[in-house]
């Protein structure tokens, strides 16, 4: 009998997870990935009208693009490892998320301990993409070939757009066939 109330808990908190990713992850993604994708083509396209676009711009354009898919894409493969291996984080995450006051949430609140080798390394990885994109936008607007607007967006609109294609079976579900 304990097997099956087992069982059960977990698949709670792996439905539980999954609807904490759809909700926290890839709605504010897609909305973020399309605001960021319209500003930096837009200025691109002014860029272009402005008669300031060269075969450097879009070098450069494009490369800051692919700097934010990859490093969507290593964010995403880390999300996904921690659903995998931990599906109790991101429910716990969205048990918190759901309570109406603070003091249930807090009440609610359980930690779950991730440990993982590596572990301690994460947070730095986090600033140094950060200041990855940063520093490739700062020079790539400094060269003179791409406005500040379509330097500091692109990279973000890779972002955004890799982690919610490569959460695409979450948003689906299971195909059917």
């Amino acid at each position: 009998m304990p097997k099956i109330i087992t069982a059960k808990r977990q698949e709670g908190e792996t439905d539980k997870a999954h609807e904490f990713i759809r909700t926290y992850v890839l709605m504010p993604s897609s909305l973020m990935g399309l605001i960021a994708m319209l500003v930096g083509v837009l200025a691109l396209g002014y860029q272009l009208l402005v008669g300031s676009y060269a075969w450097e711009t879009f070098v450069y354009s494009s490369g800051l693009l692919v700097i934010g898919v990859l490093l969507g894409i290593g964010h995403t493969k880390y999300q996904q490892f921690l659903l995998r291996e931990f599906p109790a984080y991101f429910a716990n995450r969205m048990k918190t998320y759901a309570q109406r006051s603070l003091h249930k949430a807090r009440k609610t609140a359980t930690d779950v301990n991730i440990e993982h080798r590596g572990r301690g390394l994460i947070p730095l990885a986090y600033l140094l993409a950060i200041a990855g994109i940063l520093v490739l936008s700062g020079f790539a607007m400094s060269s003179g070939f791409l406005d500040g607007l379509p330097a500091f967006f692109l990279p973000w609109a890779g972002y955004f757009w890799a982690k919610l294609f490569f959460w695409k079976g979450l948003v689906l579900g299971p195909q059917k066939k």
